[in-house]
């Protein structure tokens, strides 16, 4: 397993790859972190991002972002998008890994060049956006070693007014290593 830079690969090997997940539970507030709190089982749905990885690509030519895949044997498992956000953290952008290659090291090993980018840059850690309904990727980001810092109700209310989904913000903060 290789983390690399994306290349013209990129959006062909996307289209191949199942990025989505079945949702079967969410976290409940009060979202206080560090860590999680409660979490509630849902009936089960399947949730699909509508990522355009063109536009992942365009974004990544920015001198302040990246994004980088993973790959095994030229089949691409995972990527993560980056960028230098306003406040002097990197921010995940996106990050997706291939339902085959789920529980495999995929996630870890962007994580971790993500720091390397973050720490490069001279960057005070990394930052990123998640929803209550992903709970394997808040349990992915606490177990890293992020603290969930934030959440916004409201969030996705405009796109869909009957949601539950609430947007968690979450920190890895390299003054706190």
């Amino acid at each position: 397993m290789i983390v690399e830079p994306a290349d013209g690969r990129f959006v062909p090997d996307f289209a191949a790859c199942d990025f989505s997940f079945e949702v079967t539970a969410e976290v409940l507030p009060p979202f206080d972190g560090p860590g999680l709190g409660g979490i509630r089982e849902l009936e089960a749905y399947r949730k699909t991002y509508h990522t355009n990885p063109v536009e992942l690509m365009e974004a990544a030519s920015d001198d302040d972002a990246a994004l980088f895949v993973v790959r095994e044997a030229d089949r691409m498992l995972g990527y993560i998008a980056l960028s230098i956000s306003w406040n002097g953290y990197a921010e995940i952008d996106d990050i997706a890994v291939d339902a085959s290659a789920r529980r495999a090291g995929v996630a870890v090993a962007m994580m971790d060049r993500a720091v390397q980018w973050a720490r490069d840059h001279s960057l005070a850690g990394l930052r990123l956006e998640t929803q209550s309904n992903n709970v394997a990727a808040c349990r992915f980001y606490a177990r890293y070693g992020f603290e969930l810092a934030g959440y916004d109700r409201y969030l996705y209310t405009a796109l869909t007014p009957d949601t539950r989904e609430v947007a968690l913000y979450w920190y890895l903060r390299f003054d706190a290593d």
